[in-house]
C-alpha cells in the first residue's frame, strides 16, 4: 500500500484535468502543460537524485522524499493560481522518487529466480497506486471539489510519512545492505550513469519501449477524460474517475504475468503482450462512443500493459546489484520523457482533432512500442 500512495500523487490530474482548466480560465491544450512539466520534472529528479541510491541507504533517502512530496501536494492544494498550481507539480514530480527506490531496495534482496514475481508485485502496487488516484479523485472531485483531492492526498502522503520507517526496517547482516558511504564525488556519480547505460543496451532498448508504452497510457487517459465530459458524451468526472476502476485487472493479472514471464523469458513475454495490447488499442475509437463498450478495449489495455513494464525491468534487474539503481535511472527517465510526450500530446491532439485524434496517437505509439519489442526478440536470437 505504501508504493501505491506514493506514486499516485502524479495521476490525480488525469480524471480531473476539466475542472482544474476550468477553476484557472485556460484552455484544454494549454491544462496539459501540467502533466507535462510534472512528468519532465520526475525525469530530471530520477536523473539527479536516483543514482544516489547507490551510494546512500534506499531507506533514508525514501523517508526524506516522501515528505518532500508532501509539501509540494500541500502547494497544489493551496495554489490560487495556474502559475503556483504548475510550479508546485512539476516541484512534485521532481521530489517523486521513491516509487522507483523500493523496487531498487527489493530487487537487493530477493532470489534471481524470483525477481519476476516480486517486480510483478511491486508494479501491481504501482498499478493499484493509479487506480486509487484515478478511481478517488473522479469521486471526490465530483462531490466536494477538485482542491478537496489534494487535501486528501496530503493526509495520506503525512501518514505514509510516519510508518515509513517502521515498513523498510533495517536489514540483518545476512542480507546485502544499502551502501552507506559515498565511494566518490557526485558529479562522477551521475557521469557514470551514462557510462553503465552505454554499456547496457538491452536496457536503453527496455526504456525506449516503456516510454512509448507509458506515453501511450497517459495519452489516452487524458484524452479519455476530455472526451467523456466533453459536451458530446456529457458524463461527469466520476464517470472518469469510475472508468479508471477497470485497472483493478492488472492488480491481479500483472502477477501473474511476472510469473509466467519467469518461464518464458521476458523478451518473448514482452512481445507477446505487446501485440495482445495493441489490439485492444485498435478497438477504442470504435467502441468510444459509449461507457460500456469502451469497457472492453480498456480491459485488455490494462490487463497486459503493466506487463511491458514488468518485462523492461526484468532485463537488467538482474545484473549486478552495485548498478542496478543506476540501471533503472537510465530507464526510468526513458519512461518519463515520454510520459511527458504522451501528456503534451495527449491534450494537444484532442483540442484539434477530438477522440479519433488520440485513438490514432496512442495506436502510433503502441505500434513503435511493439515494432522496438520484435527487436528485442531479434537480437536476442542473434546473441544466441
Amino acid at each position: 500500500m505504501t508504493i501505491s500512495v506514493v506514486c499516485a500523487n502524479a495521476y490525480y490530474i488525469h480524471p480531473i484535468i476539466s475542472e482544474v482548466a476550468d477553476a484557472f480560465g485556460v484552455g484544454k491544450a494549454e491544462v496539459g502543460i501540467v502533466p507535462a512539466l510534472n512528468q519532465l520534472a520526475l525525469a530530471l529528479g530520477i536523473f539527479l537524485l536516483l543514482p544516489l541510491g547507490d551510494r546512500y541507504s534506499n531507506r533514508r533517502l525514501t523517508i526524506v522524499f516522501v515528505c518532500a512530496q508532501c509539501v509540494c501536494l500541500l502547494g497544489m492544494a493551496l495554489s490560487d493560481s495556474f502559475a503556483l498550481f504548475t510550479l508546485a507539480s512539476t516541484l512534485l514530480g521532481f521530489v517523486t522518487i521513491a516509487p522507483y527506490l523500493i523496487p531498487a531496495f527489493a530487487s537487493k534482496r530477493v532470489a534471481p529466480e524470483r525477481l519476476g514475481q516480486v517486480t510483478a508485485l511491486l508494479t501491481a502496487g504501482l498499478v493499484f497506486g493509479v487506480l486509487f488516484s484515478r478511481v478517488g479523485a473522479g469521486i471526490v472531485a465530483e462531490q466536494f471539489g477538485w482542491r478537496t483531492v489534494y487535501w486528501v492526498a496530503v493526509g495520506l502522503m503525512a501518514v505514509v510519512s510516519v510508518i515509513l520507517p517502521f515498513i523498510m526496517r533495517l536489514e540483518s547482516p545476512k542480507i546485502s545492505a544499502d551502501p552507506q558511504e559515498p565511494h566518490e564525488s557526485y558529479g562522477a556519480l551521475l557521469a557514470s550513469v551514462f557510462t553503465v547505460a552505454r554499456s547496457h543496451r538491452d536496457m536503453l532498448l527496455s526504456g525506449t519501449i516503456q516510454g512509448f508504452n507509458f506515453g501511450s497510457f497517459i495519452a489516452l487517459w487524458l484524452g479519455l477524460a476530455l472526451h467523456l465530459t466533453s459536451d458530446e458524451m456529457g458524463y461527469g468526472v466520476d464517470t472518469v474517475g469510475f472508468l479508471a476502476g477497470i485497472a483493478v485487472v492488472s492488480v491481479f493479472m500483472t502477477p501473474r504475468l511476472g510469473k509466467w514471464a519467469d518461464r518464458i523469458g521476458a523478451k518473448r513475454a514482452r512481445l507477446t503482450v505487446s501485440y495482445v495490447q495493441l489490439g485492444g488499442i485498435a478497438m477504442l475509437y470504435p467502441l468510444g462512443w459509449d461507457v460500456w463498450t469502451i469497457l472492453i478495449p480498456l480491459i485488455i489495455i490494462n490487463a497486459v500493459g503493466p506487463t511491458v513494464d514488468v518485462t523492461g525491468r526484468m532485463t537488467f534487474l538482474s545484473l549486478d546489484p552495485e548498478i542496478r539503481t543506476r540501471l533503472s535511472t537510465s530507464y526510468v527517465v526513458l519512461m518519463f520523457i515520454g510520459g511527458a510526450m504522451g501528456s503534451i500530446l495527449g491534450t494537444s491532439v484532442y483540442d484539434w482533432w477530438g477522440w479519433i485524434g488520440t485513438c490514432v496517437l496512442v495506436l502510433m505509439m503502441a505500434i513503435g512500442s511493439l515494432a522496438m519489442s520484435f527487436y528485442a526478440c531479434v537480437r536476442e536470437k542473434e546473441k544466441s
